[in-house]
């Protein structure tokens, strides 16, 4: 049997996409809720610079990595995958939270076979480094270009940041039992 290589994003595909809406709300004193979230960006919804999330993120996320809840049904549907893919995690998340990100796979006994903290969204040059077969993503933008750049089936995590129109090849699911269903057919 054919082992297919999945490249898979972490924060808000593996990890539940309300994550970071707790702390947001505690810090910046705000009431959102996941719907309130139409744009990747955060900074417009929160009103502040880039550079003031930007020092927000450096100082908190390494705790918000930790306390991710896991998204529903992702654990079960990969400790599955673990024997008939290789599961490879791409992450926008930098190098010095790597020690929490691992921490958070044992705790969780999340399977992986390769995990990677590139630091920043664009995930092309690791996609084709890698040879992935198929990726799953929560970032449009990054969805569509891995779609087209890299001409693979890419899982998108249907969230309110994501809404814009998607190449065919481009696959929006609800939750993880769909994103099964599909790469089920696929591969």
């Amino acid at each position: 049997m054919t082992k297919y290589r999945l490249g898979i994003d972490i924060d808000g595909t593996v990890t539940d996409p309300a994550t970071f809406i707790p702390h947001l709300n505690k810090h910046f004193k705000k009431n959102l809720t996941l719907h309130d979230i139409v744009e990747y960006d955060l900074t417009t919804v929160l009103g502040v610079t880039q550079k003031e999330f930007g020092e927000w993120m450096t100082i908190h996320e390494p705790s918000i990595y930790e306390q991710a809840e896991i998204a529903i049904n992702a654990k079960e549907i990969l400790m599955e995958w673990k024997n008939k893919h290789e599961l490879y995690y791409i992450s926008a998340r930098p190098k010095h939270v790597h020690d929490v990100t691992i921490d958070w796979f044992h705790r969780f006994t999340v399977p992986y076979d390769h995990i990677e903290l590139i630091g920043q969204h664009d995930k092309l040059s690791a996609v084709k480094k890698h040879k992935l077969d198929a990726f799953f993503e929560d970032k449009h933008d990054n969805a569509c270009n891995i779609a087209e750049e890299c001409d693979i089936p890419v899982i998108l995590i249907d969230t309110p940041y994501n809404q814009l129109a998607v190449p065919s090849n481009v696959y929006r699911v609800a939750h993880w039992n769909e994103a099964k269903n599909i790469v089920d057919k696929l591969f």
